[in-house]
């Protein structure tokens, strides 16, 4: 063999699990990321922004959510005492290599009035203790990540693989898009959400059961940082959940930022809203997301699909992003610059168009969105405000979820799945912790077989 193990992708979970790798005396690990290095990723480059060493968690705001109930699907594998012990472990590396030392959301007086008050509002406050490390210091987080790498891991970066190597229901390696082959005992897969359709499609050849994930389809909500305050302070992040009285769907907030910005993504050529929040550089702003989770059943199988189409959909009309004022929106004309202008909120994007979202999102979507923004309303008064800025679209696009085993190797021998681009999980601490569980599981195969 080439390699004692292969690992594919350098984000949280492929890191991890070299690490835990290494760590456990495990020699001959290859790490291959198709992306650039990160020392030569830029922001301002959109294609940089989810892909290269380190993953999309690169240029993200950090959040490491050390509560067990968000952030992927490990608690279908794991008792809840184990599981919180491997986010401990996963959280304690982090810390170790410059996160910072503060937790939000721990347990208090003040958390409890806030989850009672969320409850008379018709919302689900979902409890959780989040660790913020800043996108201003996510590079530095992992820059220390690689150099405990370093002479103990090969690295390859700008290097795609272009298939996996099995044979007679057991990994054999990868090939490359150069068309070179390398072999390995064992291969982990950790390509991250860039690399989902990739994953699919292996999957797929290699007879791997999958099962579709739900899309989450929304706008990014900008408004003064003033009219969260006291919750931000509180959790920084706060987690709420409404069922919409139309349609009784699943609505929720996601990826909240206290005094941040909002920024675009793009992949495969589609332009979509996210948003950040730094350590050290503070907006006047608060950005989250809202987002109304849709599964579908037969005979459609592509909630991929769908959520891309609605998002160039919003690029066919608006050049790329849209932004509208609520107010707007609920008079049903379009933004203009002239009416951005008489905003009291001043938007942190500049290059959104200012249009209007109802051409955009399917009805029972805006409607869950503005049933949501009301409820957010009676918990934070200002939510509902005219001068609320929309951003579109935010889509969440969750890998097939493949079936693994509670050490993450899937339905072929030796070959492991884990992070979002495996569908199991949905965050940095999660996607982490599953490359964790895969590389304790490789090492003591190895040392088993060795005796």
């Amino acid at each position: 063999m080439d390699y004692e193990v292969i690992i594919v992708g350098a984000g949280p979970a492929g890191i991890f699990a070299a690490l835990t790798l290494a760590n456990l005396g495990i020699e001959s690990i290859l790490l291959l990321e198709q992306g650039k290095d990160l020392s030569e990723r830029k922001r301002a480059d959109s294609e940089d922004m989810l892909c290269g060493w380190g993953g999309a968690g690169a240029f993200s705001d950090g959040k490491l959510t050390i509560s067990p109930e968000v952030g992927g699907f490990l608690g279908e594998f794991l008792e809840q005492e184990s599981l919180c012990e491997l986010l401990a472990t996963a959280d304690e590396i982090y810390v170790a290599h410059g996160a910072p030392g503060r937790v939000f959301g721990e347990e208090s007086p003040r958390l409890e009035e806030l989850a009672d008050r969320a409850r008379l509002a018709d919302l689900e406050l979902v409890p959780t203790r989040i660790r913020h490390i800043g996108t201003d210091n996510c590079a530095v987080v992992l820059e220390r990540l690689r150099e405990s790498l370093a002479g103990r891991v090969e690295m390859r970066t700008g290097c795609r693989v272009q298939n996996l190597l099995a044979e007679n229901g057991r990994i054999r390696g990868v090939s490359l898009a150069d068309g070179q082959s390398l072999t390995s005992r064992f291969v982990v897969t950790a390509p991250g959400r860039v690399g989902s359709s990739w994953m699919k499609k292996e999957a797929e050849s290699l007879g791997l059961k999958t099962k579709a994930s739900p899309v989450d389809i929304g706008v990014r909500v900008e408004l003064p940082a003033s009219v969260f305050k006291e919750i931000t302070d509180i959790t920084f992040e706060s987690k709420l959940i409404h069922y919409s009285k139309t349609f009784d769907e699943k609505v929720r907030t996601f990826c909240m930022n206290p005094y941040g910005e909002v920024v675009t993504e793009k992949h495969a050529g589609i332009i979509t809203v996210n948003g950040h929040s730094y350590a050290k550089r503070k907006s006047e702003n608060t950005n989250f997301a809202i987002l109304v989770s849709s599964a579908f059943t037969e005979p459609f199988d592509d909630p991929i699909g769908y959520g891309l189409y609605i998002a160039r959909l919003a690029n066919l009309l608006g050049g790329g992003a849209i932004i509208q004022r609520l107010g707007d929106l609920l008079t049903g004309r379009r933004s203009t610059v002239e009416r951005l202008d008489r905003c009291l909120t001043r938007p942190t994007l500049a290059d959104a168009t200012p249009g209007d979202l109802s051409f955009v999102f399917p009805y029972r979507h805006l409607l869950s969105i503005m049933e949501m923004l009301q409820a957010l309303d009676g918990l934070a008064p200002g939510v509902y405000s005219r001068h609320t800025l929309l951003y579109g679209v935010e889509v969440k696009l969750y890998s097939n979820r493949i079936e693994v085993s509670p050490e993450m190797q899937t339905g072929v021998a030796n070959l492991f799945a884990a992070g979002d681009g495996a569908g199991i999980t949905r965050g940095l601490l999660q996607a982490s912790s599953s490359g964790i569980l895969a590389g304790r599981a490789i090492a003591k195969r190895m040392k088993k077989e060795s005796r």
